[in-house]
């Protein structure tokens, strides 16, 4: 029997790649993506579900699937206050969470960030981390929560910082070994290849991976 994936955020950098993946994917029957605005591409199997991520449970049976893939997030830059980021990287994770498991579904799986947690003196890592321990105590079968660290690819937004970064880390990737291997940088596609082989390894419980995704 083949499954219906559900993913949000499918416009940015790890979603768009996602959506691709598991549109190639046999074990899917169908993919669902929950988008602000068009996506630029067609597929039998794909049914684009237009939301304001505003009043989720409302979406219903919607959300009635096996799999939820959430590949929400912004930076403080970008979303113009702590107030508006924590607003997409903390309440609408959290509410799509809730609400896809009222709905039915059995799995859940985000795209976090390295150094997450709960008591960090950072407000992105700690927003992070408030996210996964909301995330984690719902009943889903599994939770995964993938952490990379520097996202490598090509945004559709500019974000100067993170281009600046994304040219200087290849001279330091190699020292990024042992403990600091989880800092490594990561590409987009890397890190959508490991969302979908997680979702299908049949795995119980929460669980926390970093960079290398030995999936």
């Amino acid at each position: 029997m083949t499954r219906t994936a559900l993913v949000a955020g499918p416009t940015g950098l790890v979603g768009h790649k996602l959506v691709q993946r598991l549109l190639r994917d046999p074990a899917y029957g169908e993919v669902r993506a929950l988008s602000r605005r068009a996506l630029g591409l067609s597929h039998p199997r794909l049914r684009v579900i237009e939301t304001t991520y505003e009043h989720l449970a409302a979406l219903g049976d919607a959300l009635s699937v096996d799999d939820v893939f959430c590949c929400l997030g912004t930076t403080l830059r970008k979303a113009g206050s702590r107030a508006a980021f924590e607003d997409v990287d903390y309440r609408m994770v959290v509410e799509l969470a809730h609400a896809s498991r009222a709905a039915g579904a059995r799995r859940f799986l985000v795209v976090s960030a390295v150094g997450a947690s709960e008591h960090s003196a950072v407000f992105y890592s700690r927003v992070k981390g408030r996210m996964e321990a909301a995330v984690s105590a719902i009943d889903f079968e599994a939770v995964h929560i993938v952490r990379p660290s520097l996202l490598l690819g090509e945004r559709a937004e500019a974000r100067p910082a993170e281009a600046l970064a994304q040219k200087l880390m290849p001279a330091v990737a190699p020292l990024l070994r042992g403990p600091l291997a989880k800092y490594h940088p990561v590409s987009a596609d890397e890190v959508a290849a490991a969302l979908a082989r997680l979702a299908l390894r049949g795995d119980r419980g929460v669980h926390v991976h970093h960079w290398p995704f030995t999936v």
